[in-house]
């Protein structure tokens, strides 16, 4: 479960980041991130669009997005930010090794991790 203080939920929040972060793009995923200058922890949030497959399948495809993330969060910048993960269709078939590999990929191509 990822933590209340680590859920971003503001529409403004979501805008910055689809906006004027940068973006990484992978098969099945796309990471935006901004960087913030506020005393907040790195909040990360989700986009799953109709696209993706019906309800089940989009509520299923974001829990699976949101325990990826959650285990990635000691490895995000501490100091604040934004990361919005935004699924594409091809999320929804993944296996979930896959899945793990494709977020870990973009936050590499982010320059948030070096692993």
């Amino acid at each position: 479960m990822l933590p209340a203080a680590h859920r971003l939920r503001s529409r403004d929040d979501f805008t910055v980041a689809l906006r004027q972060g940068v973006r990484a793009g992978t098969r099945r995923v796309v990471l935006h991130w901004a960087q913030t200058d506020e005393a907040h922890p790195t909040r990360v949030g989700f986009v799953v669009s109709k696209a993706v497959g019906n309800s089940v399948v989009r509520n299923r495809t974001q829990r699976r997005l949101r325990h990826l993330a959650a285990a990635r969060l000691p490895v995000l910048p501490a100091d604040g930010g934004l990361l919005v993960v935004r699924a594409l269709p091809a999320a929804a078939g993944a296996a979930s090794a896959d899945l793990a590999g494709d977020v870990d990929r973009g936050l590499r191509r982010l320059g948030l991790t070096t692993s």
